[in-house]
């Protein structure tokens, strides 16, 4: 007997629309209340959230309401001795957070699907209207941000991936994004970076 799946229901009042400036407005915001219980507990994923940030915020050509130098300080105060880079300030250093200090990507289950179908070759495998739907109903109206689910908290991981989800399937609001690199391919062109896809 296999786990029990829990479906779905997108509600008829589900966005159907991308709610892009509220996306943008929630990642600019994120972190700024030091004190909210949400940022509080996601402190052992401080360094992966600014890259998931940075990279969400720059697909929705909103990177220049980053603060680089904040971003920088940070990324600087949890470098270690060893060269090694930590979660956030007094934690051990770990080889996911200098990956994700030196912006090199992570994934999320949904996105391996897509960017793997994208990279073979075999977008038209899906339902892409069904999947779009899907991405957009997990928007939250009021903060903006996705979740995992509709209904569910949003954070910045899975709005990374809502976005990107969204620019793979050809939203044209959205920077095309790399589905190796889940960066935008402008970044990977400029630094002369171009992993070979199959066609």
């Amino acid at each position: 007997m296999g786990t029990p799946q829990k479906d779905v229901i997108i509600k008829s009042d589900a966005p159907d629309t991308l709610l892009l400036e509220k996306h943008a407005d929630y990642i600019a915001s994120y972190g700024s209340k030091k004190d909210d219980y949400e940022y509080c507990m996601s402190e052992y994923l401080r360094m992966s959230g600014i890259y998931w940030g940075l990279t969400v915020m720059d697909l929705m050509g909103q990177l220049h309401r980053m603060n680089r130098e904040e971003i920088l300080a940070f990324i600087k105060s949890c470098q270690h001795e060893c060269g090694g880079i930590s979660a956030s300030i007094g934690h051990d250093p770990h080889l996911l957070y200098t990956l994700s200090a030196v912006q090199l990507p992570d994934v999320c289950y949904s996105w391996w699907v897509l960017a793997s179908l994208k990279i073979i070759g075999r977008l038209h495998w899906i339902d892409r209207e069904k999947l779009r739907n899907f991405i957009l109903a997990c928007q939250d109206e009021e903060t903006g941000g996705f979740a995992d689910r509709p209904g569910d908290m949003v954070d910045p991981f899975h709005t990374l991936f809502g976005i990107a989800g969204l620019s793979l399937l050809g939203e044209e609001q959205i920077k095309p994004v790399n589905p190796v690199f889940c960066m935008p391919e402008e970044v990977l062109q400029r630094v002369n970076v171009q992993p070979e896809l199959v066609s």
